[in-house]
């Protein structure tokens, strides 16, 4: 087990005495400093993991000992002790990339909970690191951006069970990056040369969804003029992605579970069964637990399926990601627009960090899309950003926290957001629409014409 170092950054003697004894015991090796500078001086000629540090000291505050030593080292990772908790003290030290910080007097049980999920979190790092650069990664993992400790376990898990034939099953709001993940995983496996097969249930009408599937023979029923080849097919000896697998209709369930657990299938209108050799890997945004209780999802199915379940973050639980991602969409969009952007101005940045992205990472993108094609100068400003994407009072119109908007206002918007994501996702299609956000058609086109 690796040993990881300290170092204790406090300019009153006994407190740091009494916290290198304290994690001594616990196998940690020690250093003290009694100023920042001093500290900063330590750090460049030491290999040090973690840093404790006093927030109000003479000369260096511990806002001063995260920027300075972020910018030198940004791997080592920074609890502040401070006496002086505010939420607005908490944010500045986040925003400027401290892992942590504690209250005074110090909870020693807190303080070693803190250390321990540090220690967690730089193992998996290291794991990680290992696991991307051994994966043959044709796809690779390493275009899955994140500094994020959740999405670290995701990569991990996604690494672990790459190599392997189970069955996946990815859970996350929409615009979570579901797919990135499946595609990472197929990639990294035996089968990155075998084809890599999607097939999304929510843009289906529910009566094609079993020859979308399986395949069909000619005249097998209205509008099947000709022999159609399945997904399971075309994904023989690869991977097919099941997107939205929440959505199958109860009668395709048991067609799904039986190939899934013999590999076999027939296409509609033909007694004739058929094999493949098909990694699934499946993925929703909905609780299947709860449509089983409902009864509206097989449970024999879900056993099959979550075999390894992985689950992402939505991307308000992962802010941290939100300057990474912002940065990779300027530099992949702005291209396309013939324009030199450089980046984003820091009062933009502020706005979209503060926003909660109900779209999530996809709705990130188009934001940034957008402002690219719209941006005037160098730098993406607040005025090229849309007004959802805005801090209002504290957030835009979907956020909760801003009740600037009344309760009519905040429900149609949203209201008019769920329908217009659901249409798009289906191709316009109002039936599939409808079942994929849980209404029925007629209802859906009674609210299309309320919202206009």
């Amino acid at each position: 087990m690796k040993e990881f170092s300290v170092l204790i950054i406090d300019d009153e003697e006994t407190q740091a005495a009494s916290l290198k004894s304290f994690l001594g015991k616990r196998g940690y090796s020690v250093l003290t400093a009694p100023s920042g500078e001093k500290g900063f001086e330590i750090v460049k000629d030491n290999l040090v993991d973690i840093i404790l540090t006093d927030f109000q000291m003479p000369g260096w505050t511990g806002l001063d000992v995260v920027k300075n030593i972020k910018k030198f080292n940004p791997e080592i990772d920074i609890v502040v002790m401070t006496a002086y908790g505010t939420i607005e003290t908490a944010v500045t030290l986040m925003k400027e990339g401290a892992y942590d910080y504690l209250i005074k007097p110090i909870n020693l049980d807190e303080l070693e909970t803190v250390l321990n999920k540090i220690k967690e979190r730089r193992l998996l790092l290291s794991e990680n690191t290992i696991l991307r650069t051994t994966l043959n990664e044709k796809f690779q993992f390493d275009s899955i951006i994140t500094r994020n400790a959740e999405m670290e376990r995701v990569i991990n898990t996604a690494g672990r069970v790459a190599q392997s034939k189970s069955t996946v099953l990815i859970l996350g709001e929409s615009g979570t990056g579901k797919e990135l993940i499946a595609k990472s995983i197929h990639y990294a496996s035996g089968r990155k040369d075998k084809p890599f097969i999607t097939v999304n249930v929510a843009s289906l009408s529910e009566n094609l969804i079993e020859s979308e599937l399986f395949g069909h023979e000619k005249g097998s029923f209205t509008g099947a003029i000709n022999k159609r080849i399945g997904r399971f097919e075309e994904a023989d000896g690869g991977t097919l992605f099941i997107d939205e697998v929440g959505d199958i209709p109860m009668a395709a369930q048991v067609k799904l579970l039986r190939t899934i657990q013999f590999g076999e299938f027939q296409r509609l209108g033909s007694g004739q069964t058929l094999q493949a050799d098909v990694r699934i890997i499946a993925a929703t945004h909905k609780n299947l637990e709860a449509m089983i209780e409902e009864g509206t999802f097989r449970q024999d199915l879900y056993y099959r399926l979550n075999v390894v379940p992985i689950l992402l973050p939505p991307l308000r639980e992962r802010k941290e990601d939100i300057p990474l991602l912002v940065g990779s969409f300027i530099k992949k969009h702005s291209s396309g627009t013939g324009k030199r952007i450089e980046g984003i101005s820091k009062e933009a940045l502020d706005q979209l960090v503060k926003y909660n992205f109900p779209g999530n990472i996809r709705e990130l993108e188009n934001i940034i899309e957008r402002a690219s094609v719209l941006c005037r100068g160098e730098l993406i400003t607040v005025e090229d950003l849309p007004e959802t994407g805005r801090e209002k009072n504290g957030g835009g119109v979907f956020d909760p926290v801003n009740l600037d908007a009344g309760y009519e206002e905040k429900m149609k918007a949203f209201e008019k957001a769920l329908i217009e994501e659901a249409l798009k996702r289906s191709g316009g299609n109002k039936s599939a629409a409808a079942r994929m956000i849980g209404i029925t058609e007629r209802h859906l086109r009674s609210r299309l014409e309320r919202l206009d």
